[in-house]
């Protein structure tokens, strides 16, 4: 029982207390008995889920709780679960917003309404920060679901096989437990604005009705009514509106005779108001190639001012094709539409369920200008073509300057992409963008997206960074940060390239750091210079008893760059050195490495 002076001071707390926060303090209490003292349940980012749980349980009066679990690679997943939280806030649920990197596995089977996000990263695969929670789930362990409800939101790339590969698998596998769907799988191509906020309208709608028949409060509220900034506040720029930051350089990091065309960017973002960590991005919207936007409307022999429809605006068709439509990687959907307009029985047929390896190998070996040549059509209607086309997306890229360094800027480290297909000459769109910017007066539009999962640890704590090619260039951001901060953590730096002379980005930078100290190590894997190619996963594997006692210190590893061989071999090389050095089998090494990953000292940026 409480003492007089207790109830005397509770009694004045609760009358200063709004509905709300008396509804979140009796989550809190109750956390506070179940955990046996304030200090084990203080209110931070570590038992946010937990009190988030409380909160719904206080509101009580057959509330059913809501989680938005979401696992996302380059952020866009995140964007859309937060968008997602705020319009369910708005319509008076208390959701619990969490990361599957984050989720506790044990709380599945307490979850009553429970809505995903689901990136897909590669052929089908998680996020790499939600490998654990798709394990989990896909075990043996997963319990059954039969009081849960859910409802998946799959984001996805239409140009790979398995597209929207991690929202099937995570529906499907919801299903067989014997969880109940609240609607459909919904998939989005990488334009998914419009299908999202429809998933989330529907969604929100039905749970927001039905909580209010469940309650004593009345009709549910009008959805959609999210509070918006006000008219008088300055601009905010993202992802929607862009920052036109100037090109203050743009030089060629690689040097005569090199293999590659590297280069490094600096961009003005003073005026901006933007911000970021070392280990974000910097999203960049390009534009397609001049001569080839030019090629396309002559093989068409279309008008450049013809006015076309993209959403919501009338451009003109130069216009679309040049900065709001994606006119190289065709897509299924295009395919679909050529197929129609072209009456080609060809294409009809690649479009069928029973070709969709021959469907892919086709896309991946034709962009659109190459289909609209084979497959001509002639006397088409410019909204014709645009039908099919999909937005012209933004390309992310691994910021490789700090804040501290380098205030109201933003450096990036481009390899630009140049090939031949059909012995034509082809470039990357954003890369071969970014590469014509050398003028005093160019901009690109920007914006900031956060990456999470890639941020630096506490400044004592050692890394041990592992990146080959432009992957080097977050770690530059991490140096130049903690030498502004005379960081006491140590520091090692795996890098690899093909050539010494011409390939070793940023030398005298890393020569400097090594030099004062700022680095501590430095292993360097040049593959095209000896007659056996060595990779950077050989020179860990070289250190092995050195890696392994970093390990044993608390080293948080970050492994950068290619996702397709490098970060695989590398993943390779840690499980044999963390098995020879630590006396374990494979089975305990990788285990090794995954509590590494729970404890986010294991962290990946690849693509």
């Amino acid at each position: 029982m409480l003492s007089a002076a207790q109830l005397e001071q509770l009694g004045g707390f609760a009358a200063s207390l709004t509905p709300e926060q008396a509804i979140w303090v009796s989550g809190y209490m109750a956390a506070v008995g179940r955990m046996g003292s304030p200090a084990a349940v203080a209110p931070d980012a570590a038992l946010a889920n937990d009190l988030a749980s409380l909160e719904n349980l206080a509101a009580g009066a057959g509330t059913r709780l809501t989680t938005i679990l979401y696992g996302s690679e380059t952020g866009n997943g995140k964007d859309l679960a937060e968008s997602l939280a705020e319009s369910a806030r708005a319509n008076g649920l208390e959701p619990n917003l969490v990361d599957m990197a984050d989720y506790k596995v044990r709380k599945l089977k307490e979850e009553q309404d429970l809505l995903i996000i689901a990136s897909t990263h590669g052929e089908g695969d998680p996020p790499q920060t939600a490998l654990d929670f798709f394990e989990f789930l896909e075990g043996r362990k997963a319990p059954k679901l039969p009081e849960l409800r859910f409802a998946v939101l799959a984001l996805g790339d239409s140009t790979y096989e398995h597209y929207c590969g991690a929202g099937r698998r995570l529906d499907e596998r919801l299903a067989e437990l014997g969880a109940e769907r609240l609607a459909d799988r919904v998939e989005c191509d990488v334009d998914y604005e419009d299908d999202a906020e429809a998933w989330t309208t529907a969604i929100i709608e039905q749970l927001a009705a039905q909580a209010a028949e469940q309650s004593a409060a009345g009709p549910a509220p009008a959805f959609g009514v999210i509070p918006t900034a006000n008219g008088n506040a300055p601009a905010k720029f993202d992802k929607k509106n862009p920052f036109p930051a100037p090109v203050i350089e743009n030089i060629e990091l690689t040097g005569r005779g090199s293999t590659k065309e590297t280069r490094h960017v600096e961009l003005s973002l003073e005026g901006s108001g933007l911000e970021y960590r070392p280990g974000d991005v910097l999203g960049v919207i390009p534009k397609n190639d001049p001569a080839l936007v030019a090629e396309f409307i002559q093989q068409l022999s279309l008008p450049a001012d013809a006015e076309v429809k993209v959403k919501k605006d009338s451009v003109g068709l130069e216009e679309a094709l040049t900065s709001r439509l994606e006119i190289t990687a065709a897509t299924p959907r295009f395919l679909e539409q050529w197929a129609e307009v072209a009456g080609s029985d060809e294409l009809a047929a690649l479009c069928s369920s029973e070709q969709a390896r021959e469907r892919m190998e086709f896309l991946a070996a034709n962009h659109v200008i190459d289909i609209v040549g084979k497959y001509p059509v002639s006397g088409i209607d410019p909204e014709q073509l645009t039908a099919g086309l999909r937005p012209l997306q933004p390309r992310l890229y691994s910021i490789a300057s700090s804040l501290s360094a380098a205030p109201e800027e933003a450096h990036l480290t481009v390899s630009t992409v140049r090939y031949s297909l059909h012995d034509k000459p082809r470039t990357g769109v954003a890369s071969g963008h970014l590469a014509t910017l050398t003028g005093e007066e160019e901009t690109v539009p920007v914006y900031v997206q956060s990456n999470d999962h890639f941020l630096l640890p506490d400044d004592d704590t050692p890394i041990i960074m592992i990146g080959a090619g432009t992957g080097v260039a977050p770690y530059r951001s991490f140096m130049q940060e903690r030498e502004a901060r005379g960081v006491e953590g140590k520091s090692w730096l795996f890098f690899g390239e093909r050539n010494f002379r011409s390939d070793f980005l940023y030398q005298l930078e890393w020569q400097d750091l090594f030099r004062d100290g700022v680095l501590d190590q430095l292993d360097l894997a040049f593959s095209r210079d000896s007659s056996e190619k060595v990779y950077v996963q050989d020179r860990i594997r070289r250190r092995a008893g050195e890696v392994y006692s970093w390990l044993e210190d608390g080293a948080c590893v970050y492994v950068c760059g290619d996702g397709t061989h490098m970060a695989p071999d590398v993943h390779t090389a840690l499980v044999e050195v963390i098995a020879e050095q630590g006396g374990l089998d494979a089975d305990g090494a990788e285990e090794y490495l995954s509590e590494m990953r729970r404890d986010h000292r294991y962290r990946l940026d690849v693509y």
